[in-house]
Parts: C-alpha cells; sequence; structure tokens
C-alpha cells in the first residue's frame, strides 16, 4: 500500500501502468476496488486510482467534513499527483470523485487531459431533511439509506460510520444553504474535453442537472445511462467502462 502525506492525512493510492496518466477517483465512503472492472481495462494508460480522503484506505477515519472539502480535498489530490510527477492527468471520477475532478480542472485547467465523471453535477441539491437524516443514519434509517447504513457498517463499523455521515451531512446542507454550488458557477474555466454521464433515475444528479454542468463548460458533453441510477459502475458496469475507455482512447 502507498500512501500520500498531506496536512495530517494520508491519502491511499495505488499507482500501476505507463502511459498517459489516468486519475481516478471514487465516491463518498467509496473504495478504488469498486472501480477494478474499469482499471483492469485501461491498458495502456498510467492509472492513479485513489481512496478519496477520509474514504477506503485512506485516513484518519472518522474525518471531518468541512463545507469547503470539495474544493480542499481537490487541492489534496493534485498535491498527490505533484508528488508523484505527474504533470497532466485524464480525471475520472464516481459522485464525489466525479465532484473533485470538475473542480481540479477548474482549479488547475492546464492539469486536467479530458474530465470524465459519472453521478457528479457541480452543484449540491436534495430534497428537504435529506441531508439532516445523514446525522440519524446509522441508528434509523429509511428507504435508500437503509443500504448505506448497512454498508458503512460493513466497511467501517457503526461508530465510525456515524460520524463519517454526520459530518458529511452537515457539510452537504451547508453547502446547500449557500446555493448548492460546488463548480457550476466557474464551469467557464474548465477548458478540457469532459464527459459527464448520469443515469436516468439518479436521486442525487438528475439528467437535467448534469446537462446543465456539461453545457456551461465549453467542450462539454452529456450522456445518459438509460435505466441506470446513481452508481452507473454496477446498474450498467459493461457500457460504463466501454464508454469510458473509448472516451480516453478519442481524447
Amino acid at each position: 500500500m502507498a500512501f500520500h502525506e498531506a496536512d495530517g492525512q494520508q491519502i491511499h493510492y495505488e499507482d500501476t501502468g505507463t502511459g498517459e496518466a489516468v486519475l481516478l477517483m471514487p465516491g463518498w465512503a467509496g473504495s478504488i476496488v469498486e472501480l477494478n472492472p474499469l482499471r483492469a481495462a485501461l491498458d495502456g494508460y498510467r492509472v492513479v486510482a485513489v481512496d478519496p480522503p477520509g474514504s477506503g484506505k485512506s485516513l484518519p477515519q472518522p474525518r471531518d467534513y468541512p463545507p469547503s472539502f470539495y474544493q480542499d480535498d481537490a487541492a489534496t489530490v493534485l498535491g498527490l499527483l505533484d508528488a508523484l510527477g505527474v504533470e497532466a492527468a485524464h480525471l475520472v471520477g464516481f459522485s464525489d470523485g466525479g465532484e473533485y475532478a470538475l473542480v481540479m480542472a477548474e482549479q488547475a485547467p492546464q492539469r486536467a487531459l479530458s474530465v470524465v465523471t459519472w453521478g457528479a453535477a457541480g452543484h449540491v441539491t436534495a430534497p428537504p431533511g435529506r441531508t439532516a437524516a445523514l446525522e440519524s443514519l446509522m441508528d434509523d434509517p429509511s428507504g435508500s439509506f437503509v443500504s448505506l447504513a448497512a454498508y458503512l457498517a460493513e466497511a467501517y463499523g457503526v461508530e465510525t460510520g456515524r460520524a463519517m455521515a454526520a459530518s458529511w451531512g452537515r457539510a452537504l446542507e451547508a453547502i446547500i444553504e449557500a446555493g448548492g454550488d460546488v463548480s457550476r458557477e466557474a464551469a467557464h474555466r474548465i477548458m478540457c474535453p469532459a464527459l459527464l454521464i448520469t443515469g436516468t433515475y439518479d436521486p442525487y444528479c438528475g439528467p437535467d442537472l448534469v446537462r446543465a454542468m456539461a453545457t456551461a463548460i465549453p467542450r462539454g458533453r452529456f450522456t445518459e445511462a438509460v435505466n441506470s441510477g446513481h452508481a452507473v459502475h454496477i446498474d450498467n458496469r459493461d457500457w460504463l467502462v466501454s464508454t469510458v475507455v473509448d472516451w480516453l482512447d478519442g481524447h
């Protein structure tokens, strides 16, 4: 295992292969293991796969999520690329990993060869009470949160999962109260080609929201994963892998 030390954090990553660099990032509380089918298909690329700060094997756990965590974490991952001598990379991410990719392409346009995201919209929105429910996620989950609570308990333990969800929920609530912007308002600064994917039934980043973000990016493109939900890499794995590989090979 390899770790990048930054501001008291240990960021877990795996650096494999040779060729143009691809930075690969899973979503909140996720692990790079979830993206192994895509990693396996990226033959001919140098793949730097990163567990998001506080997730997977990255430490500390639980971590604190300030309202600026998307920008802070994007800067941390750019620091990892600096440490690895990666001047520019294709930025590929799911959910929060996709939000990091979009922010990185804004913060350092010269570092982004292209961007590919699924389940990311550059803007946070949620039904009333949805983010607040994360504070009681481990004790009283309902609906789609039942499976999330079970995952957190298995992957991190109940106490750590409770702290992670509560801190993340408070940060998201603060972002929403401030208007919800993550990278949408500065989308014009993303100068590389960008492919934004979302599932037809994504409850967090619906097609209209993601299409609007793609339209705001000068070289943006939107693609809908038909009959998929938020986790397109699970709901429509083969299609997602093929789409991402074709995009990278063409850019």
